[in-house]
C-alpha cells in the first residue's frame, strides 16, 4: 500500500513539474486572452522575428527585436523589466526561446502568443505593414 501511495507522489511530481507555471514569470495565452491583454496600459509589444518578417505584417504597436540577432539583448535593455512584455513569433519556437532569455535578464512578467502570428492569422485577426 504505501509502494502505491509513493507511486502516486512520484507521478504526480513528475508530471506538474513539466508544467509551467504563472510562477515562473512566462504566461502563453491564446489569442483572444492575448488581444485583450495586449490593451492592457503600459504593455510592451516584441514581435521576436527578423526585420524581413516583420515587415511583411506585424501586430499594431509591436517593435521588432530579432531573437536571433547578437544585439538581441542589448536592444531588450531598453525596456522596463518591471512591465508587462508580450512577445510572438511565426509559430511560438523563437518566442519561447526569447522569453526564457528575457527571464534570465531579469523581466517580470512576460506573455507569449500561443502558436504566434500564424495562429492570429488563422483567427482573423489584423495585422499591419
Amino acid at each position: 500500500m504505501k509502494i502505491k501511495v509513493l507511486s502516486l507522489v512520484f507521478l504526480f511530481l513528475g508530471v506538474t513539474s513539466c508544467l509551467k507555471s504563472p510562477a515562473d514569470g512566462v504566461q502563453v495565452l491564446e489569442v483572444s486572452k492575448y488581444e485583450k491583454k495586449m490593451t492592457q496600459p503600459e504593455v510592451q509589444l516584441v514581435d521576436v522575428r527578423t526585420p524581413e518578417e516583420f515587415s511583411e505584417g506585424h501586430l499594431e504597436n509591436a517593435i521588432n527585436i530579432d531573437v536571433t540577432a547578437d544585439d538581441f539583448d542589448a536592444k531588450v535593455a531598453s525596456l522596463d523589466k518591471e512591465k508587462t512584455v508580450m512577445v510572438y513569433c511565426k509559430s511560438g519556437g523563437r518566442s519561447a526561446k526569447a522569453s526564457a532569455r528575457l527571464k534570465e535578464l531579469g523581466f517580470k512578467t512576460i506573455t507569449d502568443l500561443e502558436g504566434g502570428i500564424t495562429n492570429w492569422k488563422s483567427k482573423n485577426k489584423p495585422v499591419v505593414k
